[in-house]
């Protein structure tokens, strides 16, 4: 009885390339079930697991406030649909808080600052 030959084994891995690295300042705001990622590529919003990237072709504004009570971090992005996708952003602390504030009210203008208004 003949066997027909084995089928033709896995070639060598073929290699995926891998995105350019843009450069620009990056901002991270996380805490056990939230996070909010700022940087080249657009804004990620991450809740309970959920994640949500928006390059930035895809975003018309951000928005972001300290919540009126504890220490929670408010972000809005707004798309140029209109839709909004909010995320917060619990800190430890007061401290980490207002140095979230004062780190992303410097990141967001590097990349919407030459936009022209929505």
């Amino acid at each position: 009885m003949n066997m027909p030959p084995p089928p033709p084994g896995f070639g060598p891995p073929i290699p995926v390339p891998q995105p350019a690295h843009v450069e620009g300042p990056e901002f991270v705001a996380h805490d056990r079930r939230n996070s909010v990622i700022v940087d080249a590529t657009g804004v990620s919003l991450e809740i309970n697991g959920w994640t949500m990237d928006l390059p930035w072709a895809g975003v018309a504004t951000v928005h972001f406030a300290p919540a009126p009570h504890g220490h929670v971090l408010m972000v809005a992005v707004r798309h140029p649909g209109g839709m909004l996708y909010e995320c917060q952003v619990v800190a430890r602390r007061r401290a980490q808080l207002d140095q979230w504030l004062a780190e992303l009210g410097s990141v967001l203008p590097y990349y919407l600052g030459n936009r022209p208004p929505v």
